[in-house]
């Protein structure tokens, strides 16, 4: 292995690494070091996500089945950033929690395994990388799923999640089976230059995106999203909502726009009614919820309908809007699922009618959820503002007026249930509200850093114009 090859895999490399020093540290800790073994972990790994920002060479390995360009890189610096936030948000709970159960090393364990499986996912050059990438990316998280092994809704929700994930890997490799069958072919280039138009290859390809489509949780293959996100624990569910999510909306655009490109007939009026779909279904069932993680859930599918706006543009601009949502997504989401994790953490309230008067005890807690869920809204200045409107411009660049129109509907009916949590925590009063608390130092960091995201990429960033430049890249 030359340098060359080692830079282009970096990432990918430091991980194992990582993962390897993990499980080393944690046969060679004693119980009382497990604590200084979270901390080592979490400033190793914010030590590998700045890494990643020096610049790596573009190019393939291992024949065409991996490959890496800038826009592939941005991508996997903004999951690392992602699980990052994660990271630190989870600390107070990995610590208090996980250290006496004894199975705080194997938390990290998981969850770096399968961001490698994501990694790969993306980089990937071919359906065998594709579909072994995906597997390593699922497993894990089901196993996260369940971690709260004494609390039966956590088992629940580890069972529905490996079955709904089978289920759907099943179909995708059933869809990739029959595109296989009519070219001969698992390369991406050489698919898309194969493919011809016939039954078995639209089948093919309904297959393969109702599979991806689970992992994305876009309508009607949704069902588990609600179950599982309630049923994990809480730093869990933002992975799923944002990291596995991301990596998935990313590959999903990447192989619509090359390999089905002449197919884009038939793919864009299924992601037309699909995007409908989601975008109500995700936002009339998040009005009717209590939980937050329920409610958060159901947002994250009319999210997902959301960025569906931007794949059906089938250019540039749709991928440079996609990336952008993406990114802006995660800071948004992660603000207010580290609320909820903080609170969660210390008084195990996570009803919306806990957050009665939450202002008036823990007011920086409010203000960041305030933030996310006004980006979560699309409400100017904030980033979330942005991320739907280069979605829109989209799809209205396309001629999809009647689309963007329903995506406006669907944005106003978003913001009367976000605001509804806002309007609890600011204007409504309670007898016995929320006390006020202090949160560890890592769980400051990162709900400052989701902080810092919403309002820099809102206010001021060159971001989407650096995405925009470089998201020729996902053409071939």
């Amino acid at each position: 292995m030359n340098l060359e090859m080692f830079l282009k895999m970096q990432n990918e490399l430091l991980l194992v690494v990582l993962l390897l020093a993990v499980l080393v540290g944690e046969i060679i800790t004693s119980q009382k070091g497990k604590s200084k073994l979270i901390n080592f972990t979490i400033i190793a790994f914010a030590i590998v996500t700045l890494i990643g920002f020096f610049h790596q060479p573009d190019g393939a390995l291992f024949g065409g089945m991996f490959h890496t360009n800038s826009l592939i890189q941005l991508l996997k610096n903004g999951l690392n950033v992602g699980v990052l936030i994660i990271l630190m948000q989870s600390a107070g709970w990995l610590k208090e929690t996980l250290v006496k159960q004894n199975k705080s090393a194997e938390f990290f364990l998981l969850m770096f395994s399968s961001l490698i499986g994501l990694n790969f996912m993306i980089s990937a050059g071919d359906f065998l990388m594709f579909y072994v990438a995906l597997e390593l990316s699922t497993l894990p998280v089901a196993a996260l799923v369940a971690y709260n092994a004494y609390k039966r809704q956590s088992a629940e929700a580890g069972i529905k999640l490996i079955l709904s994930a089978t289920l759907a890997s099943g179909l995708a490799l059933f869809g990739i089976s029959f595109l296989y069958g009519t070219t001969g072919a698992i390369y991406f280039d050489d698919m898309a230059n194969l493919l011809q138009m016939s039954n078995l290859t639209i089948l093919g390809l309904v297959f393969f995106f109702a599979g991806l489509s689970f992992k994305v949780s876009l309508v009607p293959f949704h069902f588990w999203t609600a179950d599982v996100y309630e049923g994990a624990p809480i730093n869990v569910t933002s992975y799923l909502s944002v990291i596995s999510k991301g990596a998935a909306v990313f590959i999903l655009t990447f192989i619509l726009f090359n390999v089905f490109k002449a197919f884009s007939d038939i793919w864009k009026p299924m992601l037309y009614t699909v995007a409908i779909a989601t975008m109500f279904v995700g936002n009339l069932f998040a009005l009717r919820q209590q939980n937050l993680k329920r409610f958060l859930a159901f947002s994250s599918v009319a999210q997902a309908g959301f960025m569906l706006l931007g794949i059906i543009n089938g250019g540039v601009l749709g991928a440079a809007s996609v990336v952008y949502f993406v990114l802006v997504y995660m800071f948004s989401n992660l603000g207010a699922f580290g609320v909820v994790q903080a609170i969660s953490h210390k008084t195990g309230k996570e009803n919306m009618d806990d957050y009665n008067g939450l202002y008036r005890t823990n007011p920086m807690l409010s203000m960041v959820m305030m933030l996310g869920l006004f980006s979560l809204a699309g409400i100017p200045p904030v980033a979330g503002f942005f991320g739907k409107f280069f979605l829109f411009t989209a799809a209205a660049g396309k001629g999809y007026y009647i689309l963007v129109f329903i995506a406006v509907v669907n944005a106003t009916i978003s913001l009367y249930y976000y605001l509804k949590v806002i309007r609890a925590m600011f204007l409504r009063q309670s007898e016995n509200p929320i006390p006020y608390f202090k949160n560890d130092i890592f769980m400051k960091l990162g709900l400052a850093t989701a902080a810092a995201g919403i309002l820099i990429l809102g206010l001021y960033s060159p971001l989407y114009e650096y995405v925009q430049s470089i998201s020729n890249l996902i053409f071939n």
